[in-house]
């Protein structure tokens, strides 16, 4: 197996998140001479962390400049990182910060890269890439000539590294990391970090660590069983459902388009919360559909959910079709109503 760069950036107190950990496992396994190159202002945890795995090489870029996510400086870093490597392998985790940086880098570098990869093994003595096309129904699996070769791995699809993981090669005892640090003078950059905005966690929809997807659908706003259309009740509901299990919200593309036809809409509800063919593909543990009756979302949206089940009360939808696990066949409102009891 040729060598291989893993390039992660470290959080505020020099760990590793779980999409780094996740890549950690995934080079690995490939089974040749692993250098790990981090970026962070602090660097020690994960050079620690990185030696116990196995890493026979470790180079970071450290300082204020490479604390925060900026093209520049990330893709600076980067490049001097895979230049001291060498490596004909750079593996990365598909975080927002790499998945701006790392394509310009390819360039520079004058390699390729491919993203969105899903699955990684060695074939023949060369790495060889997984990867979904048109929505999620089609799988490749591609290998490149070209090098270097950069991939940039989704999350959710390897386990992450821990010390109870086996080791690929051995590795060197936690606490005695030797780093190699690359110099790089930081570009001159118009931006600067002032803080972070967010919004407050019983207000977060979006919670891709989540055990639990749940799924609305358009029928929580067309008329119930009474005649009356109950908006204000389905809000309460979902986000008691959200709160209670700590849950991540999708929804049906029916469901996010309400807004542009005039109809009533959850406020909470956006196009980023969409799964299916033209929505997201989560990786959750569990999944929970509720008045959804759309193919798409059930087929495409929810391929990679391991454990998928439905409230419908039509017996004959789609789901019913060999698409969920579990389908119970009763009225939404009654069952979340009596979910988010339970739950609280």
């Amino acid at each position: 197996m040729e060598s291989i760069l893993l390039l992660v950036h470290t959080e505020t107190d020099g760990a590793l998140a779980k999409p780094a950990l996740e890549a950690l496992t995934a080079a690995l396994a490939l089974g040749g001479e692993l250098t790990v190159g981090l970026v962070g202002g602090a660097v020690e945890p994960a050079a620690n962390l990185a030696a116990a795995a196995g890493a026979r090489r470790i180079l970071a870029v450290t300082g204020e400049p490479f604390t925060q996510p900026r093209y520049a400086t990330d893709a600076a870093a980067a490049e001097a990182i895979a230049r001291a490597a060498g490596a004909a392998i750079v593996l990365a985790p598909a975080t927002a910060r790499w998945a701006r940086a790392l394509p310009g880098v390819a360039y520079r570098l004058g390699g390729r890269i491919d993203t969105h990869a899903t699955g990684l093994a060695a074939r023949d003595g060369a790495p060889a890439v997984n990867r979904w096309f048109y929505r999620q129904r089609m799988e490749a699996v591609l290998t490149r000539t070209a090098r270097p070769w950069l991939v940039l791995l989704d999350a959710g699809c390897f386990a992450p590294w821990s010390e109870a993981t086996p080791q690929a090669t051995p590795g060197t005892a936690a606490g005695s990391a030797q780093v190699e640090f690359v110099p790089v003078e930081a570009p001159q950059s118009r931006t600067t970090v002032t803080g972070v905005q967010a919004p407050k966690a019983d207000e977060q929809t979006i919670r891709p660590d989540a055990k639990l997807l749940f799924v609305a659908g358009a029928g929580w706003t067309k008329k119930q069983p009474d005649g009356a259309v109950h908006v204000e009740e389905a809000q309460q509901l979902i986000l008691g459902a959200l709160r209670g299990a700590q849950a991540s919200l999708g929804g049906s593309k029916s469901l996010v388009d309400l807004s542009g036809e005039g109809q009533a809409v959850l406020p909470f509800m956006t196009h980023l919360n969409q799964v299916g063919q033209t929505g997201s593909t989560p990786r959750h543990q569990k999944g929970l559909s509720t008045c959804c009756h759309g193919e798409e979302p059930h087929v495409v949206g929810w391929r990679f959910v391991t454990e998928r089940r439905a409230v419908n009360l039509d017996p004959n939808c789609g789901w019913s079709r060999g698409k969920a696990d579990v389908v119970y066949v009763a009225d939404a409102f009654a069952v979340v109503r009596e979910l988010n009891r339970l739950l609280g």
